[in-house]
C-alpha cells in the first residue's frame, strides 16, 4: 500500500514537472511581442492644452496638428525618440508627453542652433527649450548640445526620429549634406524604426535656398538614397493658401506654409 502511494505521488510530481516544462517551452518558442502601445490621443490633446505649456506653441497647434501627425507617424508609448534640431522644443514637449514615463526623448541642438533667436521672443532657442523642459517637468527629456554627427548615440539605439522643418537647410546647402544627415540617422535608428519628415514645399522655378523650402521630389530622392523605405505620406499639413514664392518667414504667411509629411521606415535586419 505504501509503495502504491509513493508511486502515485511520483506520477503526480512527474506530470506536474512535465506540464511546467512544456509550458516554458511554448513560452520560449513563441515570437517576442512589443510592450509598446499607441499613445492615448485624447489624453495627449488635453495635456497639450495645459497652462504648463508655452502659449505660443499652443497657438500653433491648429496649423501643426501635432497629435494627428504623431498618430500618422506611428509614435508609441515607451519609445526612445530623437528630436533632430529640436530648436525651441515644440515637438520635444509633445513627444515627451506622448511617450510617457517609460519613454525617452533626446532633444538635439547644435551649439550654434542653441544660440539662434527663438521666433518672436527675446530668448534663444536653447533657452526656450530648457524653459519648456523645466516648466513642463519633462523628466524623460535628455538634452544633446552637439552637432547631429556628434551625439554619441549608439548604433540602432532609437525607435523614432523626428526631422521637422530642417531637411531643406541641409539639402539646400548641398544634397551631400542631406545625405550625411540621413545616413547618420539610418545608423542611429533601430531596424524597423521610424523617421518622420516634415518640410516646407518649394517649386523648381523658385530659389528655395532663399525661401527655406524644398521640392518633395528632392526629399524622396534623398531618403531613398540613404536606404530608408518611403512607407507613407500624408496631406495633413497641406495648405492651398500658401504662396511658394514667399519665404517661410514672410509675416504675410504667418508660418502657414504648404508642408509635406513623410513616414520612413528603416528596413528590418
Amino acid at each position: 500500500m505504501k509503495t502504491q502511494l509513493k508511486l502515485q505521488h511520483c506520477k503526480t510530481l512527474s506530470t506536474g514537472l512535465l506540464t511546467f516544462w512544456l509550458l516554458n517551452l511554448v513560452l520560449l518558442s513563441a515570437p517576442a511581442t512589443s510592450l509598446a502601445q499607441a499613445f492615448d490621443a485624447a489624453a495627449l490633446a488635453q495635456s497639450l492644452r495645459g497652462i504648463d505649456r508655452d502659449i505660443s506653441d499652443r497657438m500653433r497647434d491648429a496649423d501643426r496638428k501635432p497629435v494627428e501627425v504623431l498618430q500618422f507617424l506611428g509614435l508609441e508609448q515607451g519609445m526612445t525618440v530623437l528630436d533632430v534640431y529640436a530648436a525651441g522644443g515644440y515637438y520635444t514637449f509633445v513627444m515627451s508627453r506622448a511617450v510617457g514615463d517609460q519613454g525617452t526623448v533626446y532633444a538635439q541642438n547644435s551649439p550654434t542652433a542653441s544660440r539662434y533667436d527663438q521666433d518672436r521672443t527675446d530668448m534663444t532657442q536653447g533657452e526656450a527649450l530648457e524653459g519648456k523642459i523645466r516648466d513642463g517637468k519633462l523628466a524623460n527629456v535628455v538634452l544633446i548640445h552637439q552637432r547631429i554627427s556628434e551625439t554619441g548615440l549608439a548604433d540602432a539605439s532609437v525607435d523614432f526620429v523626428m526631422v521637422s522643418q530642417i531637411l531643406h537647410d541641409y539639402y539646400n546647402r548641398s544634397p551631400g549634406a542631406a545625405h550625411e544627415l540621413l545616413t547618420e540617422l539610418y545608423r542611429i535608428v533601430k531596424p524597423g524604426g521610424i523617421v518622420g519628415i516634415i518640410d516646407h514645399i518649394g517649386t523648381a522655378e523658385n530659389d528655395n535656398n532663399r525661401l527655406h523650402r524644398m521640392q518633395k521630389s528632392q526629399a524622396y530622392d534623398a531618403v531613398t538614397r540613404a536606404g530608408f523605405l518611403l512607407e507613407a505620406e500624408s496631406d495633413l499639413l497641406s495648405n492651398a493658401r500658401d504662396n511658394p514664392r514667399r519665404s517661410i518667414f514672410d509675416p504675410a504667411l504667418n508660418r502657414g506654409t504648404d508642408q509635406f509629411l513623410l513616414r520612413l521606415r528603416k528596413p528590418d535586419a
